[in-house]
């Protein structure tokens, strides 16, 4: 390998994991812009194969830098040897930076060396990508650039209308004409650099123009909700000889709150329903009840196996108790390697015997579950890893005026996993037009408005409640009647238009 080859390779895989620090918690969003830019310049004269590698290089810093938290879940807690947790996290990162190579290979293989139709090309192909990194193998779209573009940014305008993969779109757009001012100035070609420079103001304009619009309005009276955050430290939240201690935290904090709707975190019990004795029940439904409210409570509950099987079926699930009927939500999207075991009759038993992570086969929910009807409002809710995927909310948002997220982030301790996740959670709120509530174990417990905006925030590792009043929406965002669809498609025909005038381009020259 040339000297200026491993140059190349070292500057994508720092920008890649300086890119880290647009996201929350650090919060530069206009960094994105830039560190894809120097990618996308150092596609622009490369080889498709250099071009792949200088993508795969610079995944490897993103990726590298910024999930290096999932060793905490598989060896803190998840019991895994460290050289098998470190092996895991590096196959993790290693696999998700296949997908900017993967663009990257597209870019120099589908338009001439230097052209403004490679710099396009390599600002949609990115997209959609982050779009197939998003689905494939249940998905993962952690860190998709459009995540750091919220509130403060331009380009959050975009969001209630192309989600949060239109974002990502525009956000390399504008880092696509970057790049090509860079070749522009080096060549002196200041007509060039003024034109990309006007469309970078443009796509500023146009997202501050659409931040502007109110897609949703109010629906009904305030609430007032309390988000509790147990503060249980992870190592003994499923330890059986904590339970009671669990129970008399949760019992204390919801007596404690003063909210109409009081919710606790993901598997604030981590038991079977049956397992929890009737008289704490009964307690949390005369809190809740007492002050014609309802609580919404994590827990698991089991059904029979399904004819055929043998397997019992095992569900993360939020019920509702209190002045309202009984309402079970079950999780739908579940975790892999955490929650459900992909590929089980071949992996599953390697899985069992390296990881400590209870109850890790789970059975997904329904994909329609109907909103609560509790507190005199209706409630969309998720479960942890749920808010990740947008399209999945949509359905509850469209009969629901608040979205509520319960999580459990203690898995990945002291580490910028929760704030990333807490910047999700916005992203969802932004694109859907109604206020998120985040009740977490351990931070970060947060009341989001429809606007993406976080409202307040508890303190990390603190044993508290978030007293809130929020307003539900009702109303449609574009992104909330067309999903993904129209940012997917728009990127896949900035790809074909610019393939086909570059390829129109070298016709012409050879005549």
């Amino acid at each position: 390998m040339t000297s200026a080859r491993a140059l190349a390779l070292a500057a994508a895989a720092l920008c890649g994991a300086l890119t880290v620090f647009g996201f929350a918690p650090f919060g530069l969003a206009p960094l994105p812009v830039v560190t894809l830019a120097v990618l996308f310049a150092l596609w622009q004269r490369a080889a498709p194969r250099e071009a792949a590698w200088r993508g795969f290089a610079f995944g490897a810093g993103l990726f590298g830098a910024g999930v290096t938290w999932v060793y905490i879940a598989l060896e803190t807690f998840g019991g895994m040897p460290m050289a098998v947790a470190l092996v895991g996290t590096a196959g993790f990162a290693a696999y998700l930076a296949l997908w900017p190579a993967l663009a990257g290979y597209a870019a120099a293989r589908l338009a001439p060396p230097g052209s403004t139709a490679r710099a396009v090309i390599a600002a949609a192909a990115w997209t959609l990508a982050e779009g197939l990194r998003g689905f494939v193998f249940t998905g993962f779209n952690w860190l998709s650039v459009g995540y750091a573009q919220l509130p403060g940014s331009p380009f959050a305008g975009y969001a209630p209308i192309l989600g949060l993969f239109g974002v990502s779109l525009v956000t390399a757009l504008a880092a696509a004409m970057v790049a090509l001012a860079i070749d522009a100035l080096a060549d002196g070609a200041w007509r060039r650099v003024a034109a990309q420079a006007a469309i970078v103001v443009a796509l500023m304009v146009g997202g501050a123009f659409a931040s502007r619009i109110e897609w949703t309005e109010p629906d009904g009276p305030p609430l007032a909700v309390s988000l509790v955050q147990g503060d249980i430290p992870q190592a003994e939240k499923f330890d059986p000889r904590f339970r009671e201690k669990t129970f008399a935290v949760y019992a204390q904090l919801a007596e404690r709150s003063k909210g109409r709707l009081i919710v606790l975190p993901e598997s604030a019990y981590p038991m079977f329903s049956e397992d929890v004795p009737d008289d704490v029940i009964l307690h949390l439904v005369r809190t809740a009840g007492d002050r014609r409210g309802d609580l919404l409570l994590g827990l698991f509950t089991a059904e029979p196996p399904l004819p055929g099987s043998d397997d019992p079926r095992f569900f993360n699930t939020v019920v509702s108790l209190g002045d309202s009927d009984l309402q079970i939500y079950r999780k739908r999207h579940l975790v892999p390697f955490g929650e459900t075991i992909p590929g089980k009759a071949v992996v599953g038993w390697f899985i069992r015997n390296v990881l400590a992570i209870p109850l890790a086969d789970q059975t997904a929910g329904p994909a329609r579950q109907s909103p609560f009807a509790i507190a005199g409002t209706r409630v969309a809710v998720n479960i942890c890893y749920e808010d990740a995927f947008g399209s999945e909310l949509i359905e509850g948002a469209r009969t629901a005026g608040l979205l509520v997220n319960v999580t459990n982030d203690a898995w990945y301790g002291r580490s910028i996993a929760a704030f990333q996740h807490n910047q999700i959670a916005a992203m969802r709120a932004l694109e859907l037009g109604r206020p998120m509530l985040r009740a977490t174990n351990t931070g970060v417990t947060s009341a989001i408005a429809h606007t993406g905006r976080v409202i307040a925030t508890l303190p990390w590792f603190t044993r508290d409640i978030l007293e809130v009043t929020i307003e539900g929406r009702r109303g449609a965002t574009p992104y909330q009647r067309w999903g993904d669809a129209p940012a997917f498609v728009l990127a896949a025909a900035v790809v074909a238009l610019a393939a086909w005038s570059a390829r129109r381009r070298r016709r012409s020259v050879a005549r």
